[in-house]
């Protein structure tokens, strides 16, 4: 029986990825029959209406995942208080689709610091338990190895929350990069170490690489390593892959499940765009 894991992207339709009479709706069936999950990004700028969920639901294969992203109203703008109607309103609209739901996970700026983790504590007590819950944090405070990282840690643990990772080393260890993409990436990406830790059931990681996908190589094997102790511990790991433009953003993710089946042969291999159209667009 294979061993699960969920791959994806930070999204499902750029307009370097399909023919140009591709649409964003279709876009989506044809990227869930590559990829197991993605990451919900536009539900932190605003909610997904109940028609656009019901018609995601229909376009995507039964084990596909979902993984919101907590509104920035409740992380930024409330940051944390007095959000419980905010909070009810996304979970209820998102919860049309549950069985598709993945990890809902909330991330926090470089504004967040641990004088604040007790506002954090008390959110997480207020969530539903219905579903699986990941937090992204960004002030280095957080980064340390000391008593505050492992109180850090160990509140997640008691509440069974993923600690999500944002790696990205292999994109800060060649800043030397001038395309606009990758500039605009080096301003807007938060340059923190990468502490690998599973503190729930599904270890939840973004990894963003340089352009030149063979800078990558490195990171991506030490997370074939990482990704098969977790699967034989009986976790469920959901991993997202990143470039600074995202073009090849596929192509990556598709090596990383090469290079993991190789590995651990029975983890599934990803095949890219099932329509030979897509594929050629896309090398």
């Amino acid at each position: 029986m294979a061993k699960k894991i969920y791959l994806g992207l930070a999204q499902w339709h750029h307009s370097k990825w399909y023919p140009s009479k591709s649409s964003s709706s279709t876009g989506l069936s044809v990227y869930s029959n590559c990829f197991s999950s993605v990451e919900g990004n536009t539900s932190f700028y605003a909610l997904p209406s109940t028609e656009n969920l019901q018609r995601w639901q229909e376009e995507t294969p039964d084990d596909f995942k979902f993984c919101f992203k907590f509104p920035k109203e409740i992380s930024h703008k409330q940051c944390l208080i007095h959000c419980s109607r905010q909070v009810s309103e996304f979970l209820n609209r998102i919860s049309s689709i549950n069985a598709k739901l993945g990890v809902i996970w909330l991330q926090l700026d470089a504004n967040f610091t641990p004088a604040d983790v007790p506002r954090l504590e008390k959110f997480l007590q207020s969530l539903p338990r219905d579903f699986e819950y990941g937090v992204e944090v960004r002030h280095l405070d957080f980064f340390c190895k000391d008593e505050i990282e492992r109180r850090y840690n160990q509140l997640l643990i008691k509440h069974q929350v993923n600690r999500v990772i944002f790696d990205t080393r292999s994109l800060f260890a060649h800043d030397k990069a001038s395309d606009s993409a990758s500039v605009e990436a080096f301003q807007a990406k938060p340059r923190v170490p990468t502490h690998v830790i599973a503190t729930g059931r599904h270890p939840f990681v973004r990894v963003i690489v340089p352009m030149d996908l063979k800078l990558a190589e490195q990171v991506l094997q030490q997370w074939v390593l990482k990704v098969g102790e977790w699967v034989d511990q009986g976790l469920v790991p959901f991993m997202f892959f990143h470039t600074p433009d995202n073009v090849m953003a596929p192509q990556l993710a598709v090596s990383f499940s090469q290079m993991l089946h190789e590995h651990c042969n029975d983890v599934e291999v990803l095949s890219i765009w099932l329509d030979d159209d897509l594929q050629s667009s896309l090398f």
